[in-house]
């Protein structure tokens, strides 16, 4: 979701270069671009240096979408994961210091390859609805064995992403975080989330499986792909510990989201829900538990970010102080959906 670009590119790229040149002397920066509109969970800076493309992430101020936006947790999740071979960007750079560009922020490589959109969605316009029903299946599995390989990963080294102070790693934990989320998000009541947080405490599952490393935003659109093959994963903001269950889960529910929001079926190719699961089983080799329960945490998770998203346009005065976005919108309308399918 974007937010109006405040800043000014010459000041930018002057105030950059003189940072690039004490990391890597004679690179100057040729090109920069500051998008019109930028995202809410962190601004993006696309410039080129020393014949090279670049990516700089600069942590969220005012605008920012989660409680705790856990900056630096995802430099290092990159460095990680990208040290252990997964398909994510290459990042050189973390820079603490916020008098720069008024936040923190983190270099990385441009990654080569294009994502399907968010908006309009993929399912409505775009490159993913010109290929053919059977180029999407791939699309589709390839994004399933991305997110297969994260959930493969040793947690150990990477521990830190838990968000103990919520609970222990779980279910308990999430639905700690999550109901702070919604109070801090919005400063009204979104009545659909109250209602599936309550019915998601009623009926917790147990988790019989070991914890897993989870991508977060696990879904198709922060995939960028190269001739159908996934060139890297992106979006770490919601990394965590937990089941692979919700993982999938949210790569379902957003799917449906992006269909379903705008009066369209999906596109021919996609897997239906119990393929997937099916599929998704053969890769961890496993049987997938409780996934009613995750969508239901899916559909809370997203009402929540979009609660959020709300607020944040009413701040910025994109919609008047009374509007119902809020608290009405496509994310509670399917999340209400799902509730009257238990």
């Amino acid at each position: 979701m974007p937010v109006p670009d405040q800043r000014d590119p010459a000041l930018t790229r002057e105030i950059l270069g003189r940072w690039l040149e004490g990391r890597s002397p004679g690179a100057v920066v040729e090109h920069l671009e500051t998008p019109s509109a930028s995202g809410f969970s962190a601004e993006t800076l696309i410039f080129r240096a020393g014949g090279a493309d670049y990516v700089a992430k600069v942590a969220p101020t005012g605008h920012q979408i989660f409680p705790e936006p856990r900056f630096e947790e995802q430099y290092r999740v990159l460095r990680e994961l990208r040290r252990r071979g997964l398909p994510v960007p290459e990042v050189f750079w973390y820079e603490p210091d916020p008098s720069l560009l008024g936040a923190p922020f983190f270099v990385m490589a441009a990654c080569p390859g294009r994502a399907p959109s968010d908006m309009p969605t993929y399912h409505q316009e775009g490159w993913v609805t010109e290929v053919s029903p059977r180029e999407r299946a791939s699309l589709w599995d390839n994004g399933l064995r991305a997110m297969a390989s994260v959930h493969a990963q040793p947690v150990a080294g990477l521990e830190y992403v838990d968000q103990t102070s919520y609970g222990p790693t779980g279910l308990e934990q999430r639905l700690n975080y999550y109901e702070h989320y919604l109070h801090w998000a919005y400063e009204g009541k979104v009545p659909v989330a109250e209602e599936a947080l309550a019915w998601l405490r009623a009926n917790r599952p147990e988790e019989s499986g070991p914890p897993s490393l989870l991508w977060g935003d696990s879904r198709i659109g922060n995939l960028l792909f190269v001739d159908g093959e996934v060139s890297a994963i992106l979006d770490w903001e919601m990394v965590t510990l937990g089941q692979p269950e919700e993982d999938l889960a949210w790569y379902r529910y957003l799917d449906r989201h992006h269909y379903t929001a705008v009066g369209l079926p999906p596109l021919e190719g996609f897997p239906a829900r119990e393929q997937t699961i099916a599929r998704y089983e053969e890769l961890l080799g496993r049987p997938m538990e409780n996934l009613r329960y995750y969508e239901v945490l899916s559909g809370l998770k997203f009402a929540v970010v979009m609660a959020r998203i709300g607020q944040l346009f009413v701040e910025y005065e994109l919609v008047p102080p009374d509007d119902a976005f809020p608290h009405t919108n496509t994310a509670t309308s399917l999340l209400a959906t799902v509730l009257e399918e238990l």
